[in-house]
């Protein structure tokens, strides 16, 4: 099964193609032929991977499936969230929203966390969703070289290590991503 992935971030399509198994065939927005970014401009983290599922549909006529992601901070009420990736500015710089972050919480005992990712697939001019998320804690100051966006200062409860920090192998397990691809997965498996 030939399958588009609505997306050009390397760190996410790895991610991605560590948990799909090989009885789907992952093809890479390149590979596609679509090099433009693709508009988040809706107001949910369901909204913006369904948008970029249609967008990539219209253009290619395949199945494809998005997703996006937010990190939502209880002490911020929710914040990020859906403008995670563009926290600090359209840049969508990583280290410019992570010092946001952590300016906005300096003063906030409460450091509790989740992130939810919603992925948008659109299989034989069909819709569905499949959600993953994953509760934690945001730390102070980053840590860890690996993984990228919030994942140096988000420490997964039950766990020591950030995201950054861990293996691949364990993070491609546990992680939000991780959770709603493996819902995918399943669903796509029945199909095969």
């Amino acid at each position: 099964m030939d399958l588009v992935i609505a997306s050009n971030n390397k760190h996410k399509i790895s991610e991605i193609k560590d948990v799909i198994d090989n009885s789907i065939n992952l093809i890479s927005l390149s590979e596609a032929g679509i090099r433009e970014d693709i508009p988040e401009n809706e107001n949910t983290i369901e909204g913006n991977a369904l948008a970029k599922a249609k967008y990539v549909h219209e253009k290619t006529g395949s199945n494809v499936f998005a997703d996006d992601t937010g990190l939502e901070v209880e002490a911020l009420n929710g914040a990020p969230g859906v403008h995670s990736a563009r926290y600090a500015g359209p840049g969508r710089n990583s280290d410019d929203n992570i010092e946001r972050l952590l300016d906005e919480l300096k003063d906030k005992e409460n450091r509790k966390a989740r992130f939810r990712t919603v992925v948008a697939l659109i299989y034989n001019n069909r819709e569905y969703f499949f959600e993953g998320t994953i509760g934690g804690r945001i730390i102070t100051s980053k840590r860890g070289k690996a993984g990228f966006g919030y994942d140096p200062v988000f420490i997964p409860d039950n766990e020591e290590l950030t995201f950054a920090e861990m293996p691949p192998e364990k993070k491609h397990i546990i992680s939000h991503r991780a959770i709603a691809v493996n819902k995918l997965k399943a669903f796509l498996n029945k199909l095969v």
